[in-house]
């Protein structure tokens, strides 16, 4: 099934000519003789027999048309059209629509439980496929947005904690690549409908509320390490650059237990969380 044109014409010209017909018949049922009678019901069956063959299309509207089962055409053009008569005329909308899906409970790539939703643009490309490919086409578009969210979730992880790791894309951090993966899954699902997906993306992502306190703890811990991380490779850059412009400014000369005891009072005194009570020695008096 695929969306074709079908006959039409102005739709003002012929509501004028059934209305003609339709005055003019009942004139001469009124006033005539048996035989101009008959002529007048002739010419009043006509008129009916052209108003059935009107039709109003709105702005971004389409009207799907059929002939006693057969399938005929869509008109896509608004305003009052003329077409066949006795066609069975059903509307669909063009419009931009949206829909939000449900908060789902899914397992991730790491089997985490992960509650995950997703607003999904789309907008119907060939009426004759939503209407007669599939039962429902509003419905058969939930159904499978729901079902290509589920799957893209279990493709990624919700977040990785490796650091080190490249090219790993996860829900959290990646929402975009991931969008576009999801788009573009959905529209393979929805091509069936004749729908073109304008956007898909996630608008609600977090762990399940049984893992959502340890998750947290962990995302802590790990974010804790990562300072850690960061502060030392600090504090050795300084201690060996303040060593190594004692030496060669020649300020003081250091020996290898020397330079451990700096190593060690510099390092304690960088990484240190609290502040260091500095003892300030004088030397002896002997």
């Amino acid at each position: 099934m695929s969306e074709k044109s079908i006959f039409k014409m102005n739709g003002f010209a012929a509501l004028i000519i059934a209305l003609l017909c339709i005055g003019f018949g009942i004139y001469l049922i009124v006033t005539g003789e048996i035989p101009v009678k008959i002529t007048g019901v002739v010419v009043l069956l006509i008129g009916l027999i052209v108003t059935t063959s009107l039709t109003i299309v709105q702005p971004n509207e389409a009207k799907v048309l059929t002939f006693f089962g057969t399938y005929l055409g869509v008109i896509r053009d608004q305003g009052l059209w003329a077409t066949i008569p006795f066609t069975f005329k059903r509307s669909v909308s063009l419009r931009v629509t949206n829909f939000n899906s449900e908060k789902l409970k899914v397992n991730d790539l790491e089997g985490n439980p992960i509650e995950i939703a997703a607003v999904v643009v789309y907008k119907v490309r060939d009426a004759a496929k939503a209407l007669y490919d599939v039962e429902n086409y509003e419905k058969f578009i939930q159904i499978q947005s729901e079902t290509g969210i589920r799957h893209i979730a279990s493709r990624y992880a919700y977040d990785s904690f490796d650091h080190d790791a490249e090219n790993t894309f996860t829900l959290r951090q990646n929402s975009d690549e991931v969008a576009d993966v999801l788009m573009s899954d959905l529209q393979k699902r929805l091509d069936v409908a004749g729908v073109d997906v304008i956007e898909a993306r996630i608008m609600h992502l977090a762990y399940s509320s049984e893992i959502a306190s340890a998750m947290l703890q962990r995302q802590q811990a790990q974010a804790v390490l990562s300072a850690r991380k960061v502060i030392v490779d600090g504090a050795v850059g300084l201690v060996k650059a303040a060593i190594d412009q004692l030496a060669e400014q020649e300020i003081v000369e250091l020996d290898e237990e020397k330079k451990a005891q700096m190593v060690n009072n510099l390092m304690v005194a960088i990484v240190s969380e609290k502040g260091t009570q500095p003892i300030i020695n004088t030397g002896s008096i002997y």
